[in-house]
């Protein structure tokens, strides 16, 4: 989980810069502890965190395009209703696709696909960097931050559905259920908080390394705070 958040500058950073940032560096829910409920809510098994984080990912995505597209037209005043009006069409488009073609996982997570429309990740990028970069950057940017959700929610999600079920998958790795605690709501909360430690105790170590080897990338000031997005 290396590595330092992007600086909005005039210049746009790298297509790189930008997946990295969304994935690691910027994560939305290991980094900055954002849309925490469904994710604690939906992570009981890897296939339904892959369809939460597949949708919001297509609406972060979708989303802070059509503002880099139209943002000449968005007065400042009303531009956070225009944004949520925004994020509710790509919402209901999503909702709709997922409804018709996958109905068995929909039933199971279909009530927080639609509260994608409130997840603080995704108007937050829009208001942060979606109203002020080019689009090709804003394309990266939320791929990024939406690639880095979806890893999220895939983590936790087999990290519960091991330790919980004892399945990946619905695939049983072992004969019983080792601990059922990780399947209940309390048992995410922990499971993010020992992935949030143990990110950031691999973070320490790398900065750590990278500083014993006289090599940039660990400013002092972000070692001492630790990773202050987590």
């Amino acid at each position: 989980m290396s590595g330092e958040p992007i600086l909005l500058t005039d210049r746009p950073p790298s297509a790189k810069a930008l997946l990295l940032n969304g994935i690691f560096a910027e994560n939305p829910v290991f980094r900055l502890a954002l849309s925490l409920c469904p994710a604690v809510a939906v992570t009981t098994t890897v296939a339904n965190g892959i369809m939460l984080g597949v949708a919001v990912l297509f609406v972060q995505v979708a989303s802070s395009v059509t503002v880099a597209l139209t943002r000449q037209w968005i007065h400042p005043r009303v531009r956070i209703p225009i944004y949520t009006i925004i994020i509710a069409v790509w919402v209901s488009t999503i909702d709709m696709v997922l409804a018709g073609f996958y109905p068995a996982l929909y039933a199971q997570v279909g009530l927080y696909v639609k509260l994608i429309v409130a997840f603080a990740i995704i108007i937050s990028r829009l208001e942060v960097f979606a109203s002020r970069m080019p689009l090709i950057p804003t394309f990266w940017d939320g791929l990024g931050m939406g690639l880095g959700f979806l890893f999220a929610l895939v983590v936790i999600g087999a990290f519960r559905e091991l330790l919980g079920s004892g399945a990946i998958l619905g695939h049983a790795i072992t004969a019983e259920k080792p601990l059922l605690f990780f399947a209940l709501p309390a048992g995410g909360f922990f499971s993010i908080a020992l992935l949030m430690a143990f990110f950031n105790f691999v973070e320490a170590r790398m900065l750590k390394a990278r500083a014993a080897a006289g090599r940039p990338g660990a400013p002092a000031a972000q070692a001492a705070s630790g990773g202050a997005h987590g």
